[in-house]
C-alpha cells in the first residue's frame, strides 16, 4: 500500500530581492497529488513536521545552494518544540541551519504562545531563521509578532490596498531588525506598490510561479530607484543582501573549486565556523587563478581552502550602504571587488553584498537627486521634502514643516536687478543649510520660496539664525517671513494636508511687518505670532 509520502510533490518559488533583482531564497511548497494532507497537517503537528523534513530532502535532490524557506503551522513548533525531524533532515542533507528560514504561519488561535516562543528560541539558538508568515490575512496577535522578533515578515498581497498599514508594518520591521516581504505579487503595479511601501523582498507569479525545478531566472520589472523610504543616513544594507555561498572552515580547496566551477554566478565563498561566523573569504578569480597554475591543483586540491582565502570583510545588519563603501575603501585595493559579508548580532553570516549592486543603486539615486535640484541654489525641490514628510507621518514622528520667503521680492528684483535677487536667494539657501541640524531637510521650491522640514526642538535656533541676520539686496534692506505648521502624530494624513494647513499661516506671516514668524497646529484655529508686528498679531490665537 503506497505511503502518504508518495502522494506529495514539492514546488519551488523564488523570493526576490527588490533592490538587486536577484533570487534571495527559495520557498518550498508542498503539493499533494491526492487527499488533503495539508488540512491534516494543520491538525497534526507531527505530520506537519515530517512534511517540513521531506521538503528539505526534496531541495537536496534538486542540488540547489540557495537559502530555503519552509512552511509550518504555528501549532507545530508549539507542540513539537525544536522540530527534531526538520533538524535531522538539515543535518543529513549537509545544509547549514542558518541557510534555512522557518516560515511560521496561521492559525495562531488556541496556540500556546509561551510554548511557541520557547520553540522559536530553540530553533534560533540552533541557527535557524524565523519568518512570521501570512501577516495581514491571518490571526497573528501584534504582541506575539513583536515577541517572536522574526528576521522576516511576509505580508499578504491584499494588504497593498492599504498602504498606510504596509508602511506601519515597515516601521515595525525596522524596530525589530526584520526584512519585509510581500507574497502573491501578480502584477507590475503590485510590485511597484510593494517597493513604494518599503518592502525589500517579494514573491509571486509575476517573478516566477512555483515549479518543480528551482527557477534559474526571474522576471523583475524596472523599478524606480529610491522609491522605498530610507533613513537619512542611507539605505539599509539589508536591501542589497544576496545569498552567500558558505562552506565549513575546514573545506578543502578541491571542494571550493567544485562549487565555483559548478556555479558561475557565485563570486566568492565564505568559510564559516560551526556557529556560522565567517573566518575566511575566498575570492573567485584569485582562487581559480591560484588553482589553475602548472602545479596549482596538485599543490592545493587536498589542502584547506582557508590557506587561499583572506580575512573576511564584514558589516552588521544595522549598517547602511554608505558604511559598506567605507569598509571597501579602507581595505586593500586588490580586494575592491570582494563580497562583503553581512552578519547578524551573533556574528553569523546572513548573506553578502556586492560592490556593483551598491554603486549602481547609490549612483542612480544620486542622479535622480541631482535632477531634482534647483539650478540656482543646488537645493532639492519639493518632491524630496514631501517624500520625507510622508515618511515621518508613516513612522508616527512629530515634525515641523516651514515655508520661508523674501518679503516683497518682486520689488527687490525690480529695484536691485535680477542678479542681486539671485544672489540674495543663494545667500538665504546657504544660511538655511548652515543653520540646519542633521535631521533637518531644506528645499528650494522655486523663486524666493523655501521649505524646511525639522524637528520641533531645532526650530528656535534655526529661525533666530535666519531671521535675525541683516539681509539686503543691492544695498536695500530685506526681511524674511517664516510660517510653521507643527504636526503631532496622526494630526495630518499626508504632505498635501500639511501643505494645506501651512498656506493660511504663510498669509498670516506675510501680513506682519518686519521679519516675521507664525506657528500653527493642524486642526487648531489661529496661530502663534513669534516674530513680527501689525494687524495679524491681534487676529492670532
Amino acid at each position: 500500500m503506497p505511503s502518504w509520502t508518495d502522494t506529495v510533490r514539492f514546488a519551488f518559488q523564488p523570493v526576490v530581492n527588490l533592490t538587486t533583482g536577484g533570487v534571495a531564497a527559495l520557498e518550498i511548497l508542498a503539493r499533494p497529488e491526492a487527499g488533503d494532507i495539508l488540512a491534516q497537517a494543520r491538525r497534526d503537528p507531527e505530520l506537519d513536521g515530517r512534511l517540513a523534513a521531506l521538503a528539505i530532502r526534496a531541495a537536496a535532490r534538486k542540488e540547489t545552494s540557495l537559502p530555503l524557506h519552509l512552511n509550518v503551522f504555528a501549532g507545530t513548533p508549539a507542540d513539537l518544540g525544536g522540530l527534531a525531524a526538520l533538524r535531522e533532515a538539515v543535518r543529513a542533507t549537509g545544509r547549514l541551519p542558518w541557510e534555512v528560514t522557518v516560515d511560521i504561519g496561521p492559525p495562531y488561535t488556541h496556540v500556546p504562545q509561551h510554548a511557541l516562543l520557547e520553540a522559536v528560541a530553540t530553533l534560533r539558538g540552533d541557527g535557524f531563521r524565523i519568518c512570521a508568515d501570512g501577516v495581514g490575512d491571518g490571526d497573528v496577535p501584534l504582541r506575539l509578532l513583536t515577541d517572536l522578533a522574526p528576521e522576516l515578515v511576509k505580508l499578504d498581497v491584499s494588504l497593498l490596498a492599504r498602504p498606510t498599514a504596509v508602511r506601519a508594518m515597515r516601521t515595525l520591521c525596522e524596530g525589530l531588525g526584520a526584512l519585509l516581504s510581500v507574497e502573491g505579487v501578480e502584477t507590475e503595479s503590485q510590485c511597484a506598490a510593494a517597493v513604494s511601501a518599503g518592502a525589500q523582498l517579494a514573491q509571486g507569479d509575476l517573478f516566477a510561479p512555483p515549479a518543480r525545478l528551482p527557477a534559474a531566472d526571474v522576471y523583475v520589472p524596472a523599478l524606480s530607484p529610491g522609491v522605498a523610504p530610507a533613513p537619512p543616513s542611507g539605505p539599509s544594507v539589508l536591501q542589497f543582501v544576496r545569498p552567500a555561498a558558505l562552506l565549513p572552515a575546514t573545506a578543502s580547496a578541491g571542494r571550493v573549486r567544485a562549487l565555483l566551477t559548478g556555479s558561475p554566478d557565485v563570486s566568492g565563498v565564505l568559510l564559516v565556523d560551526s556557529a556560522g561566523i565567517p573566518v575566511r573569504s575566498v575570492h573567485r578569480s584569485r582562487f581559480l587563478l591560484s588553482m589553475s597554475g602548472p602545479f596549482g591543483h596538485a599543490l592545493y586540491a587536498d589542502r584547506p581552502a582557508a590557506k587561499l582565502g583572506d580575512p573576511p570583510r564584514t558589516v552588521g545588519v544595522d549598517a547602511t550602504a554608505w558604511e559598506v563603501l567605507d569598509v571597501v575603501a579602507d581595505g586593500a585595493r586588490d580586494r575592491t571587488s570582494d563580497d562583503v559579508a553581512v552578519v547578524d548580532r551573533r556574528g553569523r553570516c546572513v548573506g553578502v553584498v556586492r560592490l556593483a549592486d551598491l554603486v549602481r543603486a547609490l549612483s542612480e539615486s544620486r542622479v535622480e537627486e541631482a535632477a531634482g535640484l534647483n539650478p540656482l541654489t543646488r537645493l532639492p525641490g519639493s518632491d524630496a521634502i514631501t517624500t520625507e514628510v510622508d515618511r515621518r507621518i508613516a513612522h508616527g514622528l512629530v515634525f515641523a514643516l516651514s515655508w520661508l520667503d523674501v518679503d516683497h521680492f518682486k520689488q527687490v528684483n525690480d529695484g536691485a536687478g535680477f542678479a542681486a535677487g539671485d544672489e540674495l536667494i543663494r545667500a538665504v539657501g546657504r544660511a538655511l543649510q548652515l543653520a540646519a541640524s542633521e535631521a533637518t531637510r531644506v528645499g528650494h521650491i522655486g523663486g524666493d520660496d523655501f521649505l524646511v522640514l525639522a524637528d520641533p526642538d531645532t526650530l528656535d535656533p534655526l529661525a533666530s539664525s535666519v531671521l535675525d541676520a541683516p539681509w539686503s539686496a543691492g544695498g536695500r534692506p530685506v526681511t524674511l517671513s517664516l510660517a510653521t505648521i507643527l504636526c503631532a502624530p496622526g494630526s495630518v494624513s499626508d504632505h498635501r494636508q500639511a501643505a494645506a494647513c501651512l498656506a493660511p499661516l504663510k498669509r498670516a506671516a506675510k501680513s506682519l511687518s518686519g521679519a516675521s514668524w507664525v506657528l500653527g497646529r493642524p486642526g487648531m484655529p489661529g496661530c502663534e505670532v513669534r516674530r513680527g508686528s501689525g494687524a495679524a498679531r491681534a487676529q492670532a490665537g
